[in-house]
């Protein structure tokens, strides 16, 4: 099963899938909608993508899709559905986007033993706690329980490779 979700194809899928989800969840919901259209749920589906790749390049080469995925179906249902969009957020998101293969590559690394694994996982945790508070005003309960599911599968979970 993991092959089958864990690979490019598997993950542009997903990102499709998601990019629908997120916006219509923005349309009809005001709660889940702000959840997902901030970047503390991104960057665990990131950490959880990267750390069950079986290799850093496998996790770089499974990020880019499904990011790159979500944004195109966010987006597209947004100008369909003739929402409120703004080119400086789909500029921002797509650079996160480019650069999500980099992340990944380091994010894949915190599984590892030794000092700089848990130094990377700890620039995670801290760049999602921070954009929560600087980008978006404020840390919300949402945002605490995804930063604690993150540390969870950062620091606590055996992963097999």
């Amino acid at each position: 099963m993991k092959k089958i979700v864990l690979n490019p194809i598997g993950m542009f899928a997903i990102g499709l899938f998601l990019g629908i989800i997120s916006r219509l969840l923005d349309i009809y919901t005001s709660n889940l909608g702000n959840m997902f259209s901030q970047m503390a749920i991104w960057i665990l589906f990131g950490v959880l993508i990267s750390v069950y790749s079986s290799s850093k390049r496998e996790a770089m080469f499974n990020i880019l899709p499904f990011c790159l995925g979500m944004l195109i179906t966010y987006y597209f249902v947004a100008f369909v559905t003739k929402g409120v969009y703004s080119t400086v957020f789909i500029a921002g998101w797509t650079v996160f986007a480019l650069c999500s293969p980099v992340l990944a590559y380091f994010t894949w690394m915190t599984k590892e033993k030794g000092m700089l694994p848990k130094i990377i996982g700890l620039g995670i945790v801290s760049v999602s706690v921070l954009s929560s508070i600087v980008l978006f005003d404020k840390l919300r309960v949402y945002d605490i329980i995804i930063d604690a599911v993150m540390i969870y599968f950062l620091f606590i979970k055996k992963i097999e490779r």
